[in-house]
């Protein structure tokens, strides 16, 4: 195999080591986890704002837009039964009503691709409202499912 096809293959590997940790994890690692994720995924958007902003080519979103997507499938799983205790801003609304929750974690990730396909696709307008409605999706789970600063 060449260098770059091992290199992919690591990288393949290590992301489904860390989609599939959440499952085996303990309550402490699994809050830990999650915090990291989106302490991830803000940095990610901060550097797409970044770009749109300073008006910067939109291929330079394309790697954190799809850091973003990549991330996105796994925010369901991350809020296992009895995750809600500890150092979590979890509201008990993600465990009472986990069907409103699926479905808006789902509306994150469609919106999350659509972001990548709009990093993708070069076009800077598009780039910047894909953004803007990222950002919709994420306050739409923030709202009723995390507890504000």
């Amino acid at each position: 195999m060449m260098p770059t096809t091992l290199a992919r293959l690591a990288v393949v590997a290590s992301l489904a080591a860390v989609l599939a940790a959440p499952a085996g994890l303990a309550q402490g690692d699994v809050i830990a986890t999650r915090k990291d994720g989106f302490k991830g995924m803000a940095a990610n958007m901060e550097a797409i704002q970044k770009i749109v902003e300073g008006r910067q080519p939109a291929a330079g979103a394309i790697a954190p837009a799809r850091a973003i997507a990549a991330h996105a499938p796994s925010i369901v799983t991350l809020f296992p039964p009895g995750s809600d205790r500890g150092d979590t801003r979890a509201l008990p609304s993600i465990w009472s009503d986990r069907a409103g929750f699926e479905r808006v974690a789902a509306a994150f990730v469609t919106q999350a691709n659509a972001l990548v396909a709009a990093a993708e696709s070069g076009d800077s307008a598009q780039l910047a409202r894909a953004l803007q409605a990222t950002g919709q999706a994420c306050g739409a789970c923030h709202r009723p499912y995390r507890m504000p600063r």
